[in-house]
């Protein structure tokens, strides 16, 4: 979780869409002030971490995402663009993580190995190997379904229910995803305590 983001990384990308959504929806379809909404909220976000001291890497690349969003929108007039750029980015992470899975370089596998204390030393074993890949299949269908879910919306110009639907499958979704990811890998055998906790308690 900490690694992709977790909660407030989720937050940075997905809050403000939904208050681009609610401005354009009570101003009375006015793109332009949906649009400073939508900037301003993710403005405000980048300066609470800022004041906080936490890590900026997410609220960077959240701040940066809001502005791409906005400046498309703006260009083609079409609220429902706003969320072009994140579709796009569920097809590319998706076919990252099936491509990953077919090289036999499963992404689970290359994020959790280093945290646990492994590396890269898992592909040596092919039973683990096997176990990161099938818990990275989880991941593809994560962005799979949103794309079935989103794009419809997306080519229908629902925009309150893509927004909606945004929020409702980030942070929750995500959360099941890591907590199905656990399981199969917890019971395919991985130590996710990792050897450096047994090395600090040794």
């Amino acid at each position: 979780m900490h690694a992709l983001g977790g909660r407030h990384g989720i937050a940075d990308s997905s809050l403000p869409g939904l208050a681009f959504v609610i401005a354009y929806t009570a101003s009375g379809q006015d793109l332009n002030a949906a649009i400073w909404t939508a900037v301003g909220l993710g403005v405000v976000m980048f300066a609470i971490r800022l004041v906080r001291r936490e890590t900026l890497q997410f609220a960077i690349a959240g701040l940066i995402g809001v502005a791409i969003a906005a400046f498309i929108a703006k260009q083609t007039g079409r609220a429902e663009d706003f969320f072009l750029p994140g579709l796009l980015l569920n097809i590319a992470y998706g076919s990252a993580w099936a491509i990953s899975i077919a090289v036999r370089w499963p992404l689970l596998g290359v994020i959790v190995g280093p945290l646990i204390g492994e590396d890269m030393s898992w592909r040596k074993d092919p039973e683990k190997l096997r176990v990161y890949s099938r818990a990275s299949w989880i991941w593809v269908a994560l962005f799979a379904l949103r794309l079935a879910v989103q794009l419809p919306l997306y080519f229908a110009d629902e925009l309150v229910a893509l927004g909606v639907a945004k929020t409702a499958m980030g942070f929750p979704v995500f959360a099941l995803a890591a907590w199905l990811s656990y399981l199969v890998l917890r019971d395919g055998g991985i130590d996710l305590r990792g050897r450096r906790e047994a090395e600090a308690r040794s």
